[in-house]
């Protein structure tokens, strides 16, 4: 039964997770997106007290 060995099957398993782990992650981090919010520059929306009806 072929399936049984793994010389063939180990390396290409190898090879796949060396691929997930060392080439696609710095890939996938080096996408810049255009709209970066930029926390430093925006404005804090004024708050008020709430009146309530009640009081």
């Amino acid at each position: 039964m072929p399936q049984l060995n793994p010389a063939p099957w180990f390396s290409i398993l190898m090879f796949t997770w060396l691929v997930f782990l060392f080439f696609l992650p710095p890939k996938v981090l080096g996408h810049q997106y255009p709209n970066d919010a930029n926390p430093l520059t925006a404005e804090k929306p004024k708050t008020s007290p709430w009146a309530w009806p009640w009081n």
